[in-house]
């Protein structure tokens, strides 16, 4: 188990393929912001709700220095079919050996309807541009989450 991660740490490095085939690296994004948000699973209504938010404000979230990295377990074809389904405009990355939603320490023992099971927390992290946690947001409830995470950017 991971130390819970908190303002002002180190956000952990973080590697992984995204919807277009790509590599995307913390080290590459130095001197931008970034918006670290994890979520369960592909086309699923909560998650689609919120990549769609985060898809509309992208250009605010542009405009502000920011860039919006979706992060979830499922595959890159996945996302792909997800992406053009939504028309989603935001980058979605595949951690399909769930190293990365570990270091960031949102995948947790989940409870539906009593029964147990291990998920990723629905949570965002911003990362500013010199790879410092600015803030975090966990358990993260949908409605209003892309103008409440873009307010924060620009206060910073």
């Amino acid at each position: 188990m991971t130390k819970a991660l908190a303002p002002g740490a180190k956000a952990p490095a973080f590697s992984m393929e995204t919807d277009d085939g790509s590599k995307i690296a913390l080290k590459d994004l130095k001197g931008k912001k970034i918006v670290l948000y994890f979520y369960p699973k592909d086309d699923t209504p909560g998650c689609t709700k919120e990549a769609i938010a985060f898809s509309e404000e992208i250009a605010k979230f542009k405009r502000a220095g920011a860039v919006i990295i979706g992060v979830s377990k499922d595959s890159v074809s996945k996302h792909q079919k997800f992406k053009d389904k939504h028309d989603l405009k935001v980058t979605l990355a595949a951690d399909e050996d769930g190293k990365v939603v570990e270091k960031y320490g949102v995948w947790v023992e989940k409870n539906m309807y009593g029964r147990k099971y291990m998920g990723i927390e629905r949570s965002t992290f911003l990362i500013d541009e010199k790879g410092v946690i600015r803030e975090i947001w966990r358990k993260v409830k949908v409605a209003g989450h892309a103008e409440d995470v873009l307010k924060t950017i620009k206060s910073l």
